[in-house]
């Protein structure tokens, strides 16, 4: 899936062994689901299905499922995020990375971690609370300067940021519309798999997905125009009283 994933756990009550052997069980499944979805690998199922070489019938499980899983993100995002308009065929890959790392962490979280953040590239799923207490608080990366922050949020669960400067990301808007498309989006909510969905959504439609956001129960978003102008829905919540850094 093209990115880099750390975990950052909390697990006082595990042997170091079996922290180890989470961890492992972690970094499988995260390597299973690349190879299964990556559409930058020519033999995966995923790359192999939008060829028309192979049928849905017959791929693993969790195609069915993650491609069900957008047909439902793009219902709630009435129809801005959609795998299936996709240049060169149905492309999961606005959705299926959150879904990989909320599957990473609940093997974190079944083997007793009781605290735990996995990071994406930026795409994080939370468990439990920080060891100094209180919400995790995560920078979101300024989209034009590399060693800044645009801002910080406070999350409970999940946090997922969208924008053309990410590697791998691919945007496309469904309705064609002109102008240049917002240079960062960012949506909180109590699932990655959607939050990364709408993030997608957000990046593509801008201040017209952010009512839209707010209408899902638990989801926010926090939006960088092209022009660099700032909005959020009004449940965002920063770090620092005096809004984004």
């Amino acid at each position: 899936m093209g990115t880099v994933v750390s975990f950052h756990v909390h697990a006082s009550a595990l042997t170091e062994s079996d922290l180890a052997a989470a961890l492992a069980e972690a970094t499988a499944s995260l390597r299973h689901d690349d190879a299964t979805f990556s559409t930058w690998k020519p033999e995966s199922p995923m790359s192999r299905l939008r060829r028309g070489e192979l049928r849905l019938e017959d791929a693993p499980a969790e195609v069915a499922e993650v491609l069900d899983l957008c047909v439902a993100a793009g219902t709630l995002s009435q129809g801005w995020f959609d795998a299936y308009a996709m240049p060169g065929g149905v492309d999961p890959t606005g959705l299926v990375k959150g879904w990989s790392l909320e599957r990473a962490l609940a093997v974190l979280v079944n083997a007793g971690v009781s605290s735990a953040m996995v990071n994406g590239g930026g795409d994080i799923a939370c468990h439990g609370e920080p060891p100094q207490g209180g919400p995790w608080r995560v920078g979101i990366r300024h989209p034009w300067r590399a060693d800044a922050l645009a801002a910080v949020l406070e999350v409970e669960r999940a946090v997922a940021t969208s924008g053309e400067y990410e590697r791998g990301r691919h945007l496309f808007d469904p309705i064609g519309r002109p102008g240049p498309p917002p240079a960062s989006a960012t949506v909180t909510g109590p699932s990655l798999t959607l939050a990364d969905a709408l993030a997608t959504a957000v990046a593509v439609g801008g201040d017209a997905v952010l009512d839209i956001v707010a209408s899902i129960d638990g989801y926010d978003a926090y939006l960088i125009g092209a022009d660099g102008s700032e909005s959020a829905t009004s449940g965002i919540r920063f770090s620092d009283a005096n809004g984004p850094a």
